[in-house]
């Protein structure tokens, strides 16, 4: 316990918080919903055999089969209208691509669980050196690829379950309904809701998979060197002479609304010759001197 407690301590949850975490968690919940409404699934459909000799009549033929459908082991037994029973078997295997889709889907679920107990409680050490997230990726890398093979794989093989355990299919195999004299008919459809759940699983642990490789691939710093903002360009200095001593000639100075006084040069010559006139004259002679 004290060994649990310390790890318990220790341990990085924060790392559930983000998208690495997270997703894994998801992929951990969405496996395990894959795999197991697979490889839990039973089924069954009824028909009715009605003999022209009611007394011979079978009303409610009952048809079982479930995981891994190898259909041709599965057999019933519908009267023959003349006396007696016979054995029919359901036709097919396809056990080969359900048994895979489920496989698949318990080793996600046993990765997961180990990654998530890394990433929590180990961190350090899966990024020392640089290996752990070189593995993860090429783990994630496969399992989404097998997701995409089995999902597919078992889509068809579900499809072919669906056809063989048809009751309108298997009524043409019961040899008292081949004769007119004779009523076949279906009396309940197998369900098949939990297997069409799976697929819907396999796909979506599909998109998760795929999504969580960029995820893993961050972790590697392969990329980092990529995204690292390009260092800032040096400003050359500024010339003091240009941005301080350098004239600007005012582009309003040609064009100043306020009032310019002009000197009229005619007027000023007028006014030079006028005093030189009278200098010559002399000055004129007192009102005394001519009395």
């Amino acid at each position: 316990m004290d060994v649990v407690n310390q790890l318990m301590a220790q341990g990085q949850f924060r790392i559930l918080k983000v998208p690495l975490g997270f997703i894994k968690v998801l992929e951990w919940f969405f496996a395990i919903f894959a795999f197991s409404t697979c490889g839990s699934y039973s089924g069954m459909f009824k028909v009715s055999v009605d003999c022209k000799n009611l007394t011979e009549s079978n009303l409610g033929v009952k048809v079982e089969f479930e995981y891994p459908f190898r259909l041709h082991q599965v057999y019933f037994t519908p009267p023959t209208c003349t006396g007696g029973t016979e054995q029919v078997f359901l036709v097919g295997d396809y056990s080969s691509s359900a048994e895979f889709f489920v496989t698949i889907g318990v080793f996600a679920f046993l990765y997961s669980t180990a990654a998530l107990s890394i990433y929590i409680f180990f961190y350090e050490k899966y990024k020392e050196n640089n290996k752990g997230p070189l593995i993860d990726l090429g783990v994630t890398a496969a399992f989404a690829f097998m997701w995409l093979v089995s999902s597919a794989a078992w889509a068809k093989g579900l499809s072919d379950v669906k056809t063989a355990t048809d009751p309108d299919d298997v009524i043409t195999m019961i040899a008292a309904c081949k004769e007119k004299a004779n009523t076949c008919r279906e009396v309940h459809d197998p369900v098949m809701s939990g297997l069409n759940t799976s697929v819907a699983f396999g796909f979506i642990n599909l998109v998760l998979w795929a999504g969580n490789i960029w995820f893993v691939f961050k972790e590697t710093g392969i990329i980092a060197p990529f995204m690292r903002a390009p260092p800032p360009q040096e400003k050359p200095a500024p010339d003091a002479y240009g941005q301080q001593g350098a004239y600007e000639p005012d582009p309003y100075a040609s064009n100043q609304g306020g009032y310019q006084p002009e000197y009229n040069q005619q007027g000023y010559n007028q006014e030079a010759d006028y005093g030189q006139g009278m200098g010559q004259q002399g000055a004129p002679t007192s009102f005394s001197n001519q009395m």
